[in-house]
């Protein structure tokens, strides 16, 4: 009797220590560092480094304080590009403009561009537009734009919310050649899924949260996807392309994370494979 009491304690502690786990770990933001070898990634963008943000969701779980940290922290990795992903805020258009008087203080060599996400839509598409402009961000739903350095250039392009809006890959392309490398961001990594193309060499990509709660790290039971677990996290090698698709850094309803913690990504760009030194566990091929 009291080996069964010893065992029910011990599910009851192992219970209450994951219930506070969960909401703790929304906290864990983690910096995750990606290698991309391709060899159409210019000699003067060698070692450049780009900076994902996605699905910070300011709002009653994600506080202007703590987006003001998200802030301070990414400045002090001195990206040379910032790419927004999306779905800014949570809840409510009130938290809009909150949250762009903090993106505004994002700093990048090239500048800092964005996408709308679901989110964006559905709370007020035309004021994150604006708040973005009047932050300084450029928006690339269904734009693209070339950034140049000491004579060469890769190309940056976005395209609209899979689930609100169109999405026109033609201004990304149109006046690409094979040997150009070429970015691209999508809130919805489901779109990747219409990508004929040949012509984009790295997508990043959110939405999915990583899940949010799951298994281990290794399943989520709930995965706003057409294509299951295929884009839940992680780089994902298409036929067409390369992904990567971010964890995130903010939450839906429930305010919980678990083994999906939130992300800040850091792609540094190589054209070469990385050295016997350096780590190739997070190493992206090369793209022929």
């Amino acid at each position: 009797m009291i080996t069964i009491i010893r065992i029910l304690l011990y599910f009851f502690l192992i219970g209450v220590i994951l219930g506070v786990y969960v909401f703790l770990e929304p906290f864990r933001l983690e910096e995750k560092d990606i290698i991309v070898v391709n060899g159409d990634i210019p000699r003067q963008f060698e070692n450049t480094r780009i900076i994902f943000l996605t699905d910070i969701h300011h709002g009653p779980f994600f506080s202007k304080s703590r987006l003001r940290k998200l802030v301070k922290r990414v400045n002090s990795l001195q990206p040379d590009i910032i790419l927004l992903g999306g779905d800014y805020v949570h809840r409510s258009p009130d938290y809009i403009e909150s949250c762009f008087d903090e993106l505004k203080k994002l700093e990048a060599g090239f500048g800092v561009y964005g996408v709308l996400g679901n989110h964006d839509h559905w709370e007020d598409g035309a004021l994150t537009i604006q708040s973005m402009k009047d932050a300084g961000i450029h928006l690339i739903d269904n734009l693209a734009r070339w950034i140049e350095k000491n004579g060469e250039q890769i190309k940056i392009g976005g395209v609209g919310d899979y689930l609100e809006d169109i999405q026109d890959i033609n201004p990304t392309i149109a006046d690409v050649k094979n040997e150009d490398f070429v970015v691209l961001v999508t809130h919805n990594p489901d779109y990747v899924e219409h990508l004929k193309t040949d012509k984009i060499d790295l997508v990043f990509a959110g939405h999915t949260h990583g899940g949010q709660v799951t298994f281990l790290g290794l399943w989520a039971p709930i995965i706003p996807s057409e294509n299951g677990q295929k884009y839940r996290t992680g780089i994902i090698e298409t036929d067409n392309t390369k992904v990567i698709v971010s964890n995130g850094v903010g939450t839906i309803t429930p305010p919980v994370r678990f083994f999906a913690r939130p992300q800040i990504i850091i792609a540094h760009l190589r054209s070469e494979p990385v050295s016997a030194g350096e780590t190739s566990e997070n190493q992206s091929p090369t793209k022929q």
